[in-house]
């Protein structure tokens, strides 16, 4: 009996570990997709999308741009309300304007706790800016996100973005774009 007790122990143990980086990628596939443009769920205004993204902080949770760039540019914000304010400016910038983002994943490097209640990762982001002016870029930064379990669920404890590269996107690098997104309408 105890033998069978300590398979289905450690069986449980994989099964919280397994479940909680499935909590983790969910999360931070959520963020991603909130921070979007065109934004592909049209009930989000600016305002409601900011609030959206902070919502996904714990209470002491932080983001943080680190090093050169995203250091001097990003600076560090504690728990949803400070999230969702840098947000919203980030949002509102219009001089010139995101019209289109697109943030990609890879080199995922996740790990859960031992105790199925958190896990980290390190990712590489790729992300093409288009502003309305036509100026395009590609960005590449280094993500390292730190997720818990929280009274009120799965939530970034901990979030780190570095500043990899910065190019310039030839004029006519897409021959479409999207405009605005109807994935979710309807």
């Amino acid at each position: 009996m105890d033998m069978i007790e300590g398979k289905l122990d450690a069986l449980r143990r994989d099964v919280d570990r397994l479940q909680a980086e499935s909590a983790a990628r969910r999360l931070l596939a959520r963020y991603m997709f909130l921070c979007d443009c065109p934004l592909p769920q049209p009930d989000l205004d600016e305002a409601r999308r900011a609030e959206a993204i902070g919502a996904l902080f714990a209470e002491d949770g932080t983001w943080e741009g680190v090093g050169g760039l995203h250091g001097a540019g990003f600076g560090q914000h504690r728990g949803p309300a400070q999230v969702a304010a840098f947000m919203r400016t980030v949002l509102a910038r219009r001089d010139p304007a995101m019209v289109f983002n697109t943030h990609y994943l890879c080199s995922e490097q996740l790990t859960a706790d031992d105790d199925g209640r958190g896990a980290e990762g390190l990712w590489v982001q790729f992300q093409p800016w288009v502003h309305d002016d036509g100026r395009a870029l590609l960005r590449s930064s280094r993500l390292h996100a730190r997720f818990r379990l929280t009274g009120q669920g799965w939530r970034i404890a901990r979030y780190r973005t570095e500043n990899l590269f910065v190019a310039p996107l030839p004029s006519g690098w897409a021959e479409t774009m999207i405009e605005h997104s109807v994935l979710l309408a309807g």
